[in-house]
């Protein structure tokens, strides 16, 4: 058992989803979205480089001190999986651990609506789950995959760096794919995931042009490709994907985009005020021919009247789905302003005047 193991332990029992350790300082857990300091002696540079070290393999351990930062994942089995991160700064070394549940909770369990499970069922085309760090994508990522798991007869291939969930094969072949293990990058995995007959494609982070060009053509020939951005709503994820590519190949890219998007979740992560956790509010569009034709003439800025009005296709904006949770009494009226796009109508919901001086 690694030194370490002790403190995954206890992540593990507080229900925290990270623990942060940093030379010269008390390990501190992140806990339903607070940071709490460990009862725990300070770690200076050595020791703690030590403890990090007794859990990395050697050809990371390499690149690390080469580079100065590396990602990877451990796992103690019947416990958890974790997303490790190494890093240098100015005090010597650094890491963070994700934990990552070794159950893969179901869209059910996780209070998903109806809609979010069906994705797992399309035949073809890119389905895209966005939001901040830590704000829940990859769990959703990993019901939906697992209801694909359990219900089609199909070839499964992740792609992620690191590997997150596991999915056991079930109905479905699932392979998965560490980039710096198994390929150099997403993009040459992309490249050979056409050769190795899939049918569903799950790429951990869409991160460059080469990666989306890839994920898009994919979807256009058949595959059904899953993967996450770092963007905040549905409109904001449509423009960042055009906006990667030159000036000169944005028309086309628009009518690819047009013709392969299926449809945009995006979530964040919210502490609940009723119960102990954390509650998820979601922004769901669906490429229906009305949003196609509004990707296809630029006409990103309309796409949330689209889904205004698409609740019947199971549609939903995010500050929606923030006053329902509001309204349920679910969530404080401070995360919900501090979160919404509209703040204007979350305003009279609050004790006492914003603290941000930029949204006055």
């Amino acid at each position: 058992m690694a030194q370490i193991d002790g403190f995954f332990k206890l992540m593990n029992d507080e229900g925290a989803s990270d623990l942060h350790m940093v030379a010269n300082q008390q390990p501190v857990l992140r806990i339903r979205g607070d940071m709490e300091r460990v009862k725990f002696k300070k770690l200076g540079n050595d020791e703690l480089r030590a403890m990090l070290y007794e859990i990395c393999p050697e050809e990371k351990i390499k690149l690390f001190e080469e580079t100065g930062d590396i990602d990877f994942g451990y796992e103690i089995p019947g416990l958890a999986r974790y997303r490790c991160n190494y890093f240098q700064q100015k005090y010597g070394v650094g890491a963070v651990f994700r934990e990552i549940p070794s159950e893969i909770k179901t869209c059910a369990e996780l209070g998903l609506p109806d809609i979010i499970c069906r994705l797992a069922h399309l035949p073809k085309g890119l389905v895209l789950i966005t939001g901040p760090t830590g704000s829940g994508k990859s769990t959703t990522l990993a019901a939906i995959i697992d209801e694909a798991n359990k219900v089609r007869k199909d070839h499964i291939l992740t792609i992620e760096d690191p590997i997150e969930f596991v999915h056991r094969s079930q109905r479905c072949v699932v392979n998965h794919r560490e980039v710096g293990t198994h390929t150099d990058s997403f993009a040459t995995a992309l490249r050979g995931a056409l050769r190795e007959d899939p049918d569903i494609i799950m790429v951990g982070e869409l991160r460059d042009l080469e990666t989306i060009k890839l994920a898009m053509e994919a979807a256009m020939t058949g595959h059904l490709v899953f993967g996450t951005l770092h963007t905040i709503n549905a409109m904001k994820t449509v423009d960042r994907i055009i906006e990667i590519f030159p000036a000169s190949e944005q028309g086309q890219v628009r009518s690819t985009l047009a013709d392969s998007l299926r449809a945009v979740v995006s979530q964040t992560l919210f502490k609940r005020t009723d119960v102990k956790g954390r509650c998820a509010a979601l922004e769901i569009l669906i490429a229906t021919p009305a949003v196609r034709n509004l990707i296809r003439e630029a006409k990103t800025f309309q796409i949330i009247s689209s889904m205004q009005t698409g609740k019947k296709f199971g549609m939903r904006t995010l500050d929606d789905s923030i006053m329902t949770l509001l309204e349920k009494k679910m969530i404080s009226a401070e995360d919900a302003y501090s979160n919404a796009g509209d703040k204007s109508k979350f305003v009279k919901f609050l004790r006492k005047p914003p603290s941000d001086f930029t949204e006055m």
